[in-house]
């Protein structure tokens, strides 16, 4: 079985073949027709789709001059489904057994609304019930602690939200993105090597720690919430994933002189806020490092700086590599075997995953 550590490797390869196969795996799959007149878009998703999802909306928002939002699927169907005929919706589930995002699908095709599912199983329950299924272009992520799925859902999502930009008749120049998305990924086994040698030298100094906290903004907010999933799943330790305006408004309350506090630097239009909270940060917590997505003059001896200059919105598709790295060697030193379910039950009881 391929372990975290092996599908962060194989990255650049899953992304270029979506590339490749980007033709076939989404062009007309949106008809003029099918979303005329939309004006918004919902994302469904839980877990690590959701942080994907988090982690794509900012460029999918920027390329389609439209609100894009990410829901939680239970809290939307139980509660919220208050649904619009101008609202794109797309469920999102890798491994197409979330209970939650199933049943808001059904929701959605009962109310007679289009839904597209974006999953890489076609053979699932959401592939079941789902009426217009997207497939995420890659095989069947082998850990059940997804990592290069959560990575290659970003792709997708930015990719749709281009295929939808062609639906319109405007100048929108789709092929420099794409050249720009090309370009990230013919850097990232250098960025990724990088990010190795750092989380080498994080690990032993890091192996005591009991609390890490992920502050993002923009792009890096879904990455933040990443590291607040795969820490918490893997390292089996408190983890926390915030966006930086909402640290600054009460959770900072709560730091201890003992937390490791990782910024997650897309380096875009919000550095500046960032780099306030580092200084008041730094009088208080002992630990304080930034995972840069290019070089930084402000970097400090402890931080990463992945050297890999592009667009801040695109910088989701590698800021993560190096939290993945980070937590599967430090679940390994803790001796965590990730093949075995801490709580094998918890299905079974809960019903979570159908």
């Amino acid at each position: 079985m391929k372990n975290i550590e092996d599908y962060v490797y194989l990255e650049p390869k899953l992304y270029a073949d979506v590339i490749k196969n980007r033709e076939p795996l989404f062009s007309n799959r949106f008809s003029s027709a099918n979303v005329s007149g939309i004006d918004s878009i919902v994302l469904y998703a839980t877990g690590s789709s959701a942080n994907a999802a988090f982690a794509a909306a900012p460029f999918m928002s920027h390329v389609l001059h439209m609100p894009v939002q990410v829901e939680e699927p239970s809290f939307a169907a139980n509660y919220g489904l208050f649904t619009n005929r101008h609202t794109l919706y797309i469920a999102i589930s890798q491994g197409g057994h979330s209970y939650s995002t199933i049943h808001v699908v059904e929701e959605l095709q009962k109310k007679g609304h289009l839904v597209y599912v974006l999953t890489s199983d076609p053979t699932s329950p959401i592939s079941n019930i789902g009426q217009n299924i997207l497939d995420m272009g890659m095989p069947i992520e082998e850990m059940p602690y997804v990592s290069a799925g959560y990575s290659v859902t970003i792709l997708d999502l930015m990719l749709i939200s281009l295929e939808l930009q062609s639906t319109k008749e405007t100048t929108f120049d789709i092929d420099k993105y794409v050249n720009r998305i090309n370009h990230v990924i013919e850097e990232m086994p250098a960025a990724i090597k990088r990010a190795s040698n750092w989380v080498n030298q994080q690990i032993p100094r890091l192996n005591e720690a009991s609390r890490v906290i992920f502050i993002g903004y923009g792009a890096g907010y879904g990455v933040a919430r990443e590291g607040e999933t795969k820490i918490t799943e893997t390292v089996r330790i408190t983890a926390q994933g915030k966006e930086l305006e909402e640290y600054m408004h009460g959770p900072y309350l709560g730091l201890h002189q003992d937390d490791d506090i990782f910024f997650i630097e897309p380096q875009g239009r919000l550095q500046k806020r960032a780099v306030l909270l580092k200084n008041f940060l730094s009088e208080h917590v002992k630990s304080i490092q930034a995972i840069y997505s290019s070089f930084s003059p402000e970097a400090s001896v402890n931080d990463l700086m992945l050297e890999l200059d592009t667009d801040e919105l695109l910088t989701s598709l590698f800021l993560t590599t190096p939290i993945h790295l980070l937590a599967y060697r430090w679940s390994q030193l803790k001796g965590h075997d990730l093949t075995v379910s801490a709580y094998p039950d918890f299905d079974k009881i809960t019903g979570s995953k159908i």
